[in-house]
C-alpha cells in the first residue's frame, strides 16, 4: 500500500521552489529590495530559502530511510540511498558544467572543459544539488541513528568547520569568491539538514498538533543561538539583527551564504522548523494548500532544473534600473511560466525524485 504524503512537507517544499524562483530572479532588479537579494554579509530572506531546502531534504532522507530499512532491510536500503546520492552528484556536475557565460545560448552545446579544473571546482560545481548530495553522503550513516548521535554529529560537523575556517578555510573561500559554503560546505549544510531530520522525528512521533509547539520551540533556540553565534566576531558588540545589514566588520561569525558560516546555517535551520510549523498548522491542521505550491512541491527537483534553463531567455528582459511594478510583472511571468512547464510535467507523470 502506497504511503500517504506529508502535505505539509509537500506544501514547505513548494513554497521553497517559489521562493527560490523569486528571489534568483528579482534579484537582478535593482528596484526590488535589499532584504529579498541575496549577500555575503548578513542572512537576508532570499538567503532562508536555500537552506529550506537541506531542511526538506533531511526531513524525506530519513523519513524514507527508515520505511526502507524496515521494509527491504539495512543493506538493500542504504545501497539505495547510495545511489540516488550518487546520480544527484552526477547531474550536478553535468548541469553546473554546462557553459552560461557570455554565449548562455549555445552553453548547452559547449561544455567548458579548459578551466573547469580551477573555476569549475571552486564555483560552478559547488551549488545547491552537489551540495545537496554530498551533505546527503555526510550525514547518511547517522539518519537513521536516535537523536543524540545526530546532535552530536552535527555539533561535531560545525565545530570541525569552525576550526577550519579559522584555520584557513575563511581566508581560502574568499580568495576563490566560492558560493554557498564552497567544497567544505556540506560541514554546515549538515545542520539545517539534521534539523529537518528532527521535524520528522517529531512528527512522526507527535502527530501534527503535537509537534506544533516543540517546532516553534525549536525553531526559536536555533535561531537565537544563530544571532549568539554571529555577535562572536562583532568586534565587542551586538551584531545586527538578521535580515538587517552588518554594522561591524564581517569575519567568519558573520552570517553569509558565501561562506556557509555556521552563524548562518544555524539561524536559518530555526527559521525552516518555524516556517515548517506554520504549514504543519495550515495543512495538517486547518487541512488548507495552495495549488501553487502543490504544484511546485510535487516536483522540486524539476522545477529547480526548469528554472535555470527558463532564466535564459527572460535575462533578456531584465533592465536592472526598471520601476519596481515592471520588476514585478517580469518576475511574476517568470514564475507562472516556471510553474506551467512543471504543471505538465506532472500531469504527464513525469517525476524527478532523487
Amino acid at each position: 500500500m502506497a504511503q500517504a504524503r506529508i502535505q505539509s512537507l509537500d506544501q514547505f517544499r513548494g513554497y521553497t521552489v517559489a521562493g527560490m524562483f523569486f528571489v534568483n530572479f528579482a534579484g537582478g532588479f535593482a528596484a526590488i529590495p535589499a532584504v529579498l537579494k541575496h549577500h555575503n554579509t548578513y542572512c537576508s530572506y532570499a538567503d532562508t530559502i536555500m537552506p529550506q531546502f537541506f531542511f526538506a531534504v533531511g526531513f524525506a532522507l530519513r523519513l524514507v530511510l527508515l520505511r526502507n530499512i524496515g521494509s527491504m532491510g539495512a543493506r538493500k536500503a542504504y545501497g539505495r540511498a547510495l545511489r540516488r546520492i550518487g546520480v544527484l552528484a552526477v547531474l550536478a556536475l553535468v548541469f553546473y558544467n554546462l557553459s552560461f557565460d557570455e554565449n548562455r545560448w549555445f552553453g548547452l552545446l559547449r561544455p567548458r572543459w579548459t578551466d573547469w579544473a580551477v573555476e569549475s571546482f571552486w564555483r560552478d560545481s559547488f551549488q545547491t544539488l552537489l551540495h545537496i548530495a554530498v551533505t546527503s553522503l555526510w550525514v547518511l550513516p547517522v539518519m537513521a541513528r536516535p537523536a543524540m548521535p545526530r546532535l552530536l554529529f552535527g555539533i561535531a560537523s560545525a565545530l570541525l568547520h569552525v576550526g577550519l575556517s579559522a584555520w584557513f578555510w575563511y581566508a581560502l573561500l574568499n580568495e576563490k569568491h566560492v558560493i554557498d559554503g564552497g567544497p567544505l560546505g556540506f560541514l554546515t549544510w549538515t545542520i539545517p539538514t539534521l534539523a529537518g531530520a528532527f521535524a520528522c522525528d517529531l512528527w512522526k512521533n507527535k502527530g501534527p498538533r503535537g509537534s506544533l509547539r516543540p517546532l516553534l520551540q525549536w525553531g526559536t533556540v536555533f535561531m537565537l543561538l544563530g544571532y549568539g553565534l554571529s555577535c562572536l566576531g562583532a568586534g565587542g558588540h551586538l551584531a545586527a539583527a538578521p535580515f538587517l545589514p552588518p554594522q561591524a566588520p564581517v569575519d567568519m561569525w558573520t552570517m553569509s551564504q558565501r561562506a556557509g558560516s555556521v552563524s548562518y546555517l544555524t539561524f536559518a535551520a530555526g527559521f525552516s522548523l518555524a516556517i515548517y510549523a506554520g504549514f504543519v498548522w495550515l495543512c495538517d491542521i486547518r487541512q488548507m494548500k495552495m495549488k501553487l505550491f502543490a504544484i511546485l512541491g510535487a516536483n522540486a527537483l524539476a522545477g529547480y532544473l526548469i528554472h535555470a534553463l527558463v532564466e535564459i531567455p527572460f535575462s533578456l528582459a531584465i533592465q536592472k534600473h526598471a520601476p519596481l511594478g515592471i520588476a514585478l510583472l517580469v518576475t511574476t511571468a517568470f514564475i507562472l511560466v516556471n510553474t506551467c512547464l512543471v504543471w505538465i510535467l506532472n500531469r504527464r507523470g513525469w517525476f524527478l525524485r532523487l
